[in-house]
């Protein structure tokens, strides 16, 4: 039986317990031991790590160890699979270069509306965007047979490197209140080899309506079954 390890905690605005709750019955079905962590203490425990088959990360902003980071990045490289959604793994840990360069991607903003049309509160950054597949997110088992998909919620920019295939994208439309001149077209899900670990980020992810998305829960689930160790052979 195959073993996941979810770690959850950080900024509470991602609500890291309800929305890792929605997940894991699907691992429970899918034959996974779970374990449920609130720390990424458990990073640095060597005899846990090598027993994780797969972790799956929701822990926004926040801050880690040198021997916590340094535990999970040896376990990814020996084969742990590696995921997660939004913030809980793209916007983990913002002082640390070396988780960065573990994930290949980092939240810079999520471009807001017309500031006329502001009220105040989170919906100020939801806009309504697709997440277009690439060619290579068509062929690929974490994305085939999706669709592109619509949604109207926060949009991330990322900064990137080029170790990370990209499996769909999300485009920024030049504003006249934004600063940029041509549209930018950001990573929306990406896969990452380290070492003999698979990492697969997912960016849609703000609220639970959002991990409740078809589309977005399709590709969340996909990647946790394709990233596990199990699976490596597929």
């Amino acid at each position: 039986m195959p073993d996941a390890l979810v770690v959850r905690g950080g900024w509470e605005g991602h609500r890291p317990v309800e929305a890792t709750d929605l997940f894991l019955p699907f691992l429970a079905d899918n034959g996974f031991e779970v374990r449920v962590s609130d720390s990424t203490t458990v990073y640095s425990d060597p005899a846990v790590m090598a027993a994780t088959d797969l972790i799956v990360q929701c822990v926004t902003m926040s801050s880690i160890e040198q021997q916590e980071l340094a535990g999970l990045r040896a376990a990814v490289a020996a084969g742990t699979g590696f995921t997660g959604w939004h913030g809980g793994i793209a916007d983990s840990f913002r002082a640390s270069s070396d988780y960065l360069q573990l994930v290949g991607g980092q939240f810079a903003t999520h471009p807001g509306k017309d500031p006329a049309a502001r009220v105040g509160d989170e919906t100020d950054n939801f806009l309504t965007h697709t997440v277009d597949l690439t060619a290579a997110g068509r062929e690929h088992p974490i994305t085939a047979g999706l669709d592109d998909f619509e949604l109207t919620t926060e949009q991330y920019w990322v900064l990137h490197d080029d170790l990370i295939d990209v499996l769909a994208t999300t485009t920024h439309a030049v504003q006249p209140w934004h600063p940029w001149q041509r549209p930018i077209t950001s990573p929306a899900v990406w896969t990452r080899q380290w070492g003999q670990g698979r990492i697969v980020v997912t960016t849609p992810g703000h609220s639970l309506d959002v991990l409740r998305h078809p589309g977005v829960r399709t590709v969340i689930e996909r990647g946790m079954l394709w990233a596990s160790r199990t699976a490596s052979g597929s």
